[in-house]
C-alpha cells in the first residue's frame, strides 16, 4: 500500500461516528487548553515571576503524575472511563474560571496560579490514562497506530490554532479572554465523554488481569518487556530534557530576543505546525516500519533541534527550528505510545498508558523544576544547551543498549 493510500485510509477514521465526534470535541478542548498555555506563562511574567517560578508552575501541573497516574491507570481498567473523564474534567473547568474571576476583580497573584496548576495536575494524573486509552476502544487493534496519530493531529492542530487565537485575544482583550476560552472549551468534550464514548466496567475477576486486591500487579509484566522499557526510557529522556523547550520558550523570547507575546505565540504555533506534520507523517508510515526505531531516531533529532534553538542568534530561525522540534517530538512520542498500546493486553491497557503518562508528564515535572533553577543560575540559552546535549547523549546510549539487546535476543519485544 502506498503512503498516499495509507494516509487516505487513516483520514477515513474521521468520518466514523464515534471516532470523528471524539476527535472534533477533543480539538475544541485542546484549542482552549493551548490558549491558556500561551496566556499563563506570560501572565506569570507580567506578575513579576522569575524563571524558577515559571518552572515551578510547570512542575506543579506535572508532578502529581508521580503519585497518582498509576492509580489513574487502575481507574481506567476498572471503572467507567466516561464518568472518570467527566468528573475530573468538570473539576478542571473550575480552575480557569477562578482565574477569570480573579483577573476581573484584580485579585490575581502568582501563587494562586501555581496552586490551581496543582489542581489541574492532580485531576490530569487521575483522568489521563482513561482519556489516552479511549482511542483503542474506538478502533480495531490494527488501526491503533493510525488512531493515535490522528489524535496527535488534533492536538498539534490545536497547538497552531490555540496560540494564534491567544495572540489575537491577548492583544485585543487581554489574558482574561484566553482563560475564559479555556473554561468554555471543556463543555463540549464533557458532553461527548458522556454521550459517545463506550461505557466500560471491567469485572474484578477478569482472567489474566490484576485483581482489586493487587491492582498494580500487571505493571511488572509490562516493564519486563525489553521493548516496553526502551520505549518508556525514550519518552522519559525526551520529557526530562527536550520538553523544556516548550516550558522556557517564553523566557527565551523575552530575555534573549526582547520580543513580545505575539512573537511567543508564533513560536508555539510553529511547534504545533511541526507536530501536525509529524502526525501526518506517522499516519503515512507503512505498518512494516519498526515504531521503536522511529521513536529513537526522532528523539535524537529533537535533542539536536533544542541545541540549535538554544544558541540561535536570529529570532527568525527559532520558529523554523520549532517546526523541526515539533515534528520530531510527535513522531518519537506517538511511535513509542503506539508500540506500547499495540502490545498491551486489553486488561492492562489503562496501566500501560499510565506508565507512558508517568514517563511523559513525570519527566516534564522534574525537568522543568531543575531547568528553572539552572536558568536562574546561568541563563536560558546555556540551560537549554545543557538539556539538549544531555538528551542526545542519553538517547544514543539507549539506542546502543537496545541494539545490543536485540542482537542477543532477536525475539525481544
Amino acid at each position: 500500500m502506498s503512503a498516499l493510500s495509507t494516509l487516505r485510509e487513516s483520514l477515513g477514521l474521521l468520518f466514523t461516528r464515534r471516532f470523528g465526534t471524539f476527535w472534533f470535541a477533543s480539538l475544541l478542548s485542546s484549542i482552549g487548553t493551548w490558549a491558556q498555555q500561551v496566556a499563563e506563562p506570560w501572565l506569570l511574567l507580567s506578575l513579576g515571576a522569575s524563571s524558577f517560578v515559571i518552572g515551578l508552575d510547570s512542575f506543579a501541573m506535572n508532578a502529581p503524575v508521580w503519585a497518582l497516574t498509576l492509580v489513574g491507570g487502575v481507574l481506567a481498567d476498572r471503572s467507567d472511563r466516561r464518568k472518570v473523564i467527566a468528573l475530573f474534567q468538570s473539576i478542571q473547568l473550575l480552575c480557569p474560571t477562578v482565574i477569570v474571576v480573579l483577573l476581573l476583580t484584580h485579585s490575581i497573584s502568582t501563587w494562586v496560579v501555581v496552586v490551581l496548576s496543582v489542581v489541574v495536575g492532580v485531576t490530569d494524573a487521575l483522568s489521563m490514562p482513561s482519556f489516552a486509552s479511549i482511542v483503542p476502544s474506538l478502533v480495531t487493534r490494527e488501526q491503533i497506530d493510525r488512531g493515535l496519530a490522528l489524535n496527535s493531529t488534533q492536538f498539534n492542530l490545536s497547538r497552531i490554532l490555540g496560540p494564534a487565537l491567544a495572540g489575537v485575544l491577548m492583544a485585543s482583550v487581554g489574558a482574561v479572554a484566553c482563560f475564559a476560552l479555556s473554561a468554555a472549551s471543556y463543555l463540549p468534550f464533557i458532553g461527548v465523554a458522556l454521550w459517545i464514548l463506550p461505557a466500560r466496567v471491567a469485572s474484578p475477576g477478569t482472567r489474566g488481569g490484576p485483581s482489586w486486591r493487587h491492582p498494580f500487579v500487571g505493571l511488572k509484566d509490562i516493564v519486563a518487556q525489553p521493548g516496553a522499557r526502551a520505549a518508556l526510557l525514550t519518552v522519559l529522556i525526551t520529557a526530562v530534557f527536550c520538553s523544556q523547550l516548550s516550558t522556557f520558550i517564553p523566557v527565551l523570547v523575552r530575555d534573549a530576543f526582547h520580543a513580545d507575546a505575539s512573537s511567543f505565540s508564533l513560536t508555539v504555533g510553529a511547534f504545533g505546525l511541526g507536530g501536525l506534520l509529524g502526525a501526518l507523517t506517522q499516519m503515512s508510515l507503512p505498518a512494516r516500519v519498526d515504531r521503536r526505531t522511529v521513536s529513537a531516531v526522532f528523539a535524537i533529532v529533537f535533542g539536536v533541534a533544542l541545541v540549535l534553538v538554544s544558541y540561535s542568534p536570529w529570532f527568525w530561525a527559532v520558529p523554523v527550528l520549532q517546526v523541526v522540534a515539533g515534528a520530531a517530538m510527535t513522531l518519537s512520542n506517538t511511535s513509542a505510545n503506539a508500540s506500547l498500546q499495540s502490545a498491551a493486553s486489553a486488561t492492562l491497557l489503562g496501566q500501560t498508558v499510565s506508565l507512558y503518562m508517568l514517563a511523559l508528564r513525570g519527566g516534564m515535572s522534574v525537568g522543568s523544576l531543575v531547568t528553572g533553577a539552572v536558568v536562574d543560575l546561568i541563563g536560558v540559552r546555556s540551560a537549554l544547551l545543557l538539556d539538549g546535549v544531555a538528551a542526545i547523549a542519553l538517547q544514543v546510549a539507549l539506542v546502543v543498549w537496545w541494539k545490543r539487546r536485540r542482537s542477543q535476543t532477536p525475539d525481544a519485544v
